[in-house]
C-alpha cells in the first residue's frame, strides 16, 4: 500500500499551532534559568499568602558595602559611554587586586569588564571554538550557554566522597581520549552548588593536567572572597599562561543586581580577549558607567571593606557548618561548606521512605518539599546530576544580612560566632532546615517547639 506523504500534514499542524514561529534550533526547548524560576515561583507563593523559605536563588544576604554605595552615589551623574574593555581606572584596580592576591604581575591591559561575568562567559564560548568541559555538579547556566552557542559539552563526574570536586585523574581520563582537542574547562571554587573548594596541592595537580593538554582554564572565582578562612588562591598561580580569572561584585560585595563582572587574561591570550571585546562592541557596548566608577572603590579594598568581608565570612561559616551538622545527624550526605552559601545534599539514604510517598526523582522531591513545607531548594539535576540520584542544592541565604553584620561587629574578629548567634540572626534558614529534616524523617513539617536550633 502506498504510504501517504506526512510532511504536508505535519507542516499544516505545526503552522496551525505555532504560526510563523521559527526559533533557533539551539534555543527551542530551553527553559528559564532554574535559579531565576525558583525565585519567581517563591514570589508567587508569597503573593498567595504562603510562608516560603527561599533557599533556591543564590542571592547574597548582605547589603552592598557602604563605601561602595557612597561611591555609586557620588558617580550617579556619569553618563558617557565608557570603553568597551572597561573604565581604565577600574581595569587598573582589578589588576592591582589580583597582583595583591596572587602575586602575578597583571596589568590593566589584561582585564576586561562586562555586565556580569555570566555575559562574559557566554561571549568567550562564542568566540572560542572548542568543547566546554564542566564538572558535575556545576552552576546551572554553564551548560545551557554552550547549548545555545552549539558547543559540545563534556561532563566530568565527581563524587560525594571527593567533596564533589573534580580530580586530576578524572580530567586526564577525559582529555587522554583525544589529546589535541581544543577545550575550555570551567573550574568554579568555592563551588556553586557544593560550597567546597580546592586546596593548593589539588590546584597544582589540576594545573599539570591542564598544561599537558593545553586546556584553556576559565577559573570562576566569583565566590573567592567568601572562602571562610580568607585564604582563597587562584589556580592561575600554577597555570598562569592558560588561566583566565573570572570574578565580579555579585557574591562577595552583595551587588548581583549591579551586573559587573571581570575577566583577567594572561598576556599570551590577548587574541582571545580582543575577540571577546569585538563581539562585546556589537552586543552590550559597555558596562554601566556609574557602577564601573563605584567598583573601583570595591577593588581598592581597605579596612572598612576587609571588616565587611571578614564578618560576612564568619556568619556564613557559622551558619553553613551548623546546617551541615544538623543534616548529617539525620543521615543526609552533605559536605561541610568551605565558602559561599550553599550545601549540596544527597538524600539517597532516605530513598525507601521517599519511594513510599511516590517520590523517585529529585524534581519530585523538591516540588513536594515546597508544596508541603514551604521550603524552596533546587534539584541536583539542574546542576548536571542524575535525577534519580536524589540530590539538591540548599542556598542558606534567607536571613537579614544587614542586621547580622551589625551584631557580628560586636564579637571580636578572632572569635567564631556561636550557635546562639546563628539561631538568633539566621532563624528563618534554621527553621527551614528543621522543616526539611522533619519532612524527610516523618513526612511533615517540624512543630513550632522543635524549631529552636539551640536545643539540637
Amino acid at each position: 500500500m502506498c504510504q501517504p506523504d506526512l510532511e504536508p500534514i505535519l507542516m499544516a499542524l505545526n503552522a496551525e499551532q505555532y504560526p510563523d514561529v521559527h526559533l533557533n534550533l539551539n534555543v527551542r526547548g530551553l527553559e528559564q534559568s532554574a535559579t531565576l524560576a525558583i525565585s519567581e515561583r517563591c514570589a508567587q507563593l508569597r503573593k498567595e499568602g504562603r510562608d516560603v523559605y527561599r533557599l533556591g536563588l543564590g542571592q547574597p544576604p548582605f547589603p552592598v558595602a557602604e563605601p561602595v554605595i557612597e561611591e555609586l552615589r557620588a558617580n550617579a551623574y556619569q553618563r558617557e559611554y565608557l570603553p568597551v574593555k572597561g573604565l581604565p581606572a577600574l581595569r587598573e584596580a582589578v589588576a592591582r587586586y589580583h597582583r595583591r592576591q596572587e602575586g602575578i604581575e597583571y596589568a590593566r591591559e589584561d582585564v576586561l569588564i562586562g555586565p556580569g561575568s555570566k555575559e562574559l562567559m557566554f561571549l568567550i564560548q562564542l568566540v572560542y571554538y572548542g568543547d566546554l568541559v564542566i564538572p558535575t555538579p556545576s552552576w546551572v547556566s554553564y551548560a545551557p550557554q554552550a547549548t545555545i552557542i552549539g558547543r559540545h559539552i563534556r561532563w566530568v563526574p565527581t563524587k560525594f566522597e571527593d567533596g564533589w570536586r573534580i580530580t586530576p585523574e578524572g580530567l586526564g581520563e577525559l582529555c587522554h581520549k583525544d589529546p589535541t582537542r581544543p577545550r575550555i574547562l570551567i573550574l568554579n571554587y568555592p563551588n556553586n552548588p557544593s560550597g567546597t573548594t580546592y586546596g593548593n596541592a589539588e590546584l597544582q595537580e589540576l594545573a599539570k593536567v591542564a598544561r599537558r593538554y593545553k586546556i584553556i582554564l576559565l577559573s570562576d572565582e566569583i565566590y573567592g572572597e567568601t572562602q571562610f578562612n580568607g585564604k582563597h588562591q587562584s589556580i592561575a598561580r600554577y597555570y598562569p599562561e592558560g588561566t583566565i580569572i573570572s570574578a565580579g561584585l555579585s557574591k562577595w560585595c552583595g551587588a548581583g543586581g549591579w551586573r559587573l563582572g571581570t575577566f583577567t587574561f594572561p598576556n599570551n591570550l590577548y587574541w582571545l580577549l580582543d575577540a571577546v571585546s569585538v563581539v562585546a562592541s556589537e552586543t552590550f557596548t559597555s558596562t554601566s558607567a556609574p557602577i564601573q566608577h563605584a567598583a573601583v572603590r570595591a577593588y581598592e579594598g581597605g579596612i572598612e571593606i576587609e571588616r565587611y568581608l571578614w564578618n560576612s565570612r564568619r556568619i556564613l561559616k557559622a551558619l553553613g557548618t551548623s546546617l551541615a551538622a544538623r543534616l548529617q545527624r539525620i543521615g543526609v550526605d552533605v559536605p561541610v561548606p568551605e565558602g559561599g552559601f550553599y550545601l549540596f545534599a544527597s538524600f539517597n539514604n532516605f530513598r525507601k521512605k521517599l519511594e513510599q510517598r511516590g517520590i523517585t526523582t529529585d524534581t519530585e522531591l523538591c516540588n513536594r518539599l515546597l508544596e508541603e513545607t514551604g521550603v524552596a531548594v533546587l534539584p541536583g539535576s539542574q546542576f548536571g546530576r542524575p535525577a534519580e540520584e536524589l540530590t539538591a542544592r540548599i542556598a542558606f541565604v534567607d536571613f537579614d544580612g544587614a542586621r547580622a553584620l551589625v551584631s557580628a561587629e560586636a564579637v571580636p574578629l578572632e572569635k567564631e560566632l556561636s550557635e546562639d548567634f546563628v539561631s538568633g540572626h539566621c532563624n528563618r534558614v534554621v527553621v527551614a532546615v528543621e522543616h526539611l529534616c522533619a519532612w524527610l524523617e516523618n513526612g511533615e513539617k517540624a512543630p513550632p517547639d522543635h524549631t529552636d536550633f539551640r536545643s539540637k
